[in-house]
């Protein structure tokens, strides 16, 4: 099952991705958009899917589609730092004691196949490939026992980066919130049909099909159990919350010559079992 959040009729709506095609749901019960479905047993998700596709109206093709950010509006975005050892050893960190965590807002996120923004006052933008995590329940200090049970479903995120923005502090936040530069998508995967955790799954970044990134989830240095535990010490997670799990190495700027993605290029994001978030670049207008 792959649920997306689309734009339908001039309305936001979520849709169950069946092969080529995506049949629009009615509301969930809960109000609550994708998540709200996600909360729903996997049968009566999957009688609601069957119901809609009896309407031909309710019936699309996936590639006429506008996809909206799975998530559109999440309440927190939370995202890892340094999570991949080998990426801190790229830029030339230790491995970290507790996880570098920043924060992204939701006017940075983009549509899967929408044109990510180059900003007009930097060139330095690169691509970061990433699982997140989809928050279905609300927790608070939660354990190694109870942890999971808190969520609803994992995408791919692309944590595009303006490198000088980010060096120009010692906090990385600026550099990650520029509009337009962090697509999420392009659906969400029940965690009921991965492995827990999503561990174990082959993660890679390829920009222009080149492979840039290749690595696992396995690698994570905090996973996603350890990392919503060590978050709920401070903070409750609440459903459509998005956790960003940060990335393994490979990135544009640790290359010699540094790779930054331009105008024309095309950069994909593929997350075995999950699915392929893909977006072109164009400049910002002057």
């Amino acid at each position: 099952m792959k649920l997306v959040t689309l734009s339908h009729r001039g309305a936001e709506a979520v849709g169950c991705v069946d092969q080529q095609d995506v049949v629009v749901l009615p509301a969930p019960p809960s109000g609550q958009g994708l998540v709200g479905w996600l909360q729903q047993p996997p049968q009566q998700l999957a009688q609601a899917a069957a119901q809609a596709r009896s309407v031909a109206a309710n019936v699309l093709r996936l590639s006429d589609a506008k996809l909206l950010p799975a998530v559109p509006r999440p309440g927190k975005i939370v995202c890892l730092g340094l999570n991949y050892a080998d990426h801190a050893a790229e830029g030339g960190h230790k491995k970290p004691e507790y996880p570098s965590f920043f924060l992204r807002v939701p006017s940075s996120l983009a549509a899967p196949g929408e044109a990510l923004l180059r900003p007009r006052v930097s060139d330095r933008f690169d691509y970061e490939a990433e699982l997140a995590v989809v928050i279905g329940k609300s927790g608070r200090h939660l354990t190694g026992q109870n942890a999971l049970d808190v969520v609803a479903g994992y995408t791919c995120f692309n944590d595009g980066s303006l490198r000088d923005y980010q060096r120009k502090t010692t906090q990385w936040t600026i550099g990650k919130n520029f509009d337009r530069t962090g697509p999420l998508g392009p659906w969400v995967v029940p965690a009921s049909e991965l492995p827990p955790g999503a561990t174990g799954l082959k993660i890679e970044s390829r920009l222009n099909r080149q492979v840039m990134q290749s690595s696992n989830t396995s690698n994570m240095l905090f996973p996603v159990v350890e990392t919503l535990c060590l978050l709920t010490e401070v903070m409750t997670l609440e459903p459509g919350d998005v956790i960003a799990m940060g990335t393994p190495s490979g990135v544009g700027y640790a290359r010699t010559p540094p790779v930054f993605m331009k105008a024309g290029d095309r950069i994909e994001i593929d997350i075995e079992k999950i699915g392929v978030l893909s977006n072109t670049i164009v400049d910002e207008e002057a």
